[in-house]
């Protein structure tokens, strides 16, 4: 069965002054924002985020990775409010994937639920019929 899987959200109120942001060692004009989430993702989170991010069109000056419970955003500092438009595109689109996933689950699961349902009626009546045949044998008509 599948796993139920939770969404991931921003923290509600960012202190901004406190969000860790660096300069790359490896890319002279590239920063490195921390971005604080809610919570740290499930790997199903995790795989649709990839998906989302990598298929983006905006992939040659950006990258986004997920760090524990933190969204870590690698960019130059050029149009950072784009930049973070996409980045919570990114989340919302990540969250409407695991909506679907989880409606895949649920679906899932009751096909399975339906099916063990009937195997066990299946099995009663299979049941029932051995015995009253058993009963027919012993006693006859009565």
């Amino acid at each position: 069965m599948k796993e139920v899987a939770k969404k991931v959200k921003f923290l509600k109120h960012i202190d901004i002054d406190k969000i860790d942001i660096k300069r790359d060692r490896y890319f002279s004009n590239a920063y490195i924002i921390d971005l604080p989430l809610d919570s740290s993702p499930d790997h199903v989170w995790q795989d649709i985020f990839e998906r989302e991010w990598k298929s983006s069109r905006h992939l040659w000056d950006r990258k986004l990775y997920v760090m524990g419970d933190k969204l870590r955003l690698v960019t130059s500092p050029d149009n950072v409010e784009e930049k973070l438009d996409w980045v919570k595109e990114v989340m919302e689109q990540t969250n409407k994937g695991i909506d679907r996933y989880n409606l895949e689950a649920e679906a899932l699961e009751a096909d399975t639920a339906q099916r063990i349902r009937e195997q066990i009626l299946d099995e009663e009546k299979a049941n029932t019929e051995m015995i009253r045949e058993a009963m027919r044998k012993r006693f006859g008509a009565l």
